[in-house]
């Protein structure tokens, strides 16, 4: 949530926790674009009228970034009456508008039925299962052979890392939960904790990634889990 006034945004986030959210929350759209970009999170909440730039602006830069940060559900958030405000926050990318005041069940209910959305559009998008080869630029999954290569070169993975890579590689794009990455490489020996697979990724990250510290196809969404980012090198 990137919004100046802090007493609705505390309102509002401990409403969306008891609702089984977590909430991340930012006074100005600067520390709002650079939180999201370092963890980028299942949806934003934004207001229109912040003290460093207008929630306009922010839209922009957001759709602007590339990637999975670029394609981060937004809505919203306004103290204007004026519908243009309401066609402007659309055309430069917002997915939903909400204007103030409102009631915290109406901004749960719009936020759910934008993740609904987001999810049934990943799905229909998802990589054909028929296709052997999972292709994200110049990294190659081979289902068959279970061979991964980056630019060509064989990328050194263990059985259950290649299992985890490809469960998040077949649903890219879409973010998954710790649970749902173990579910779904379900069948094999798994560890006896969720927190096991933040070791793997970093591993995974290891060899995949340019730069495992800044990493551009495994990312991590804070307090949830992790995305495969659709559009790479």
């Amino acid at each position: 949530m990137i919004e100046d006034d802090a007493r609705l945004a505390s309102m509002v986030g401990e409403y969306l926790r008891q609702a089984g959210f977590e909430v991340a929350h930012a006074l100005d759209g600067t520390s709002g674009l650079a939180a999201l970009q370092k963890a980028p999170p299942a949806l934003v909440v934004l207001d229109l009228m912040l003290p460093d730039m207008d929630g306009l602006e922010i839209c922009r830069r957001i759709r602007a970034l590339g990637g999975a940060v670029a394609r981060t559900p937004i809505l919203m958030l306004t103290a204007k009456g004026d519908p243009m405000d309401r066609v402007i926050g659309l055309e430069v990318g917002a997915d939903d508008y909400l204007a103030k005041p409102f009631e915290p069940r109406e901004l749960l209910a719009r936020i759910r039925a934008i993740l609904r959305r987001s999810a049934e559009s990943v799905a229909s998008a998802e990589p054909d299962a028929s296709q052997p080869i999972l292709r994200f630029g110049s990294l190659d999954i081979d289902r068959d052979a279970r061979i991964v290569s980056l630019s060509g070169k064989e990328v050194d993975l263990t059985s259950y890392q290649f299992d985890l890579l490809l469960a998040v590689a077949e649903r890219a794009g879409r973010v998954l939960t710790r649970d749902q990455i173990m579910e779904a490489v379900r069948g094999r020996e798994l560890e006896a904790f969720d927190r096991s697979i933040d070791v793997h990724m970093g591993r995974i990250r290891a060899a995949i990634e340019l730069d495992a510290k800044d990493p551009k196809r495994i990312l991590t969404v804070r307090g949830v889990g992790y995305v495969f980012a659709k559009q790479q090198d």
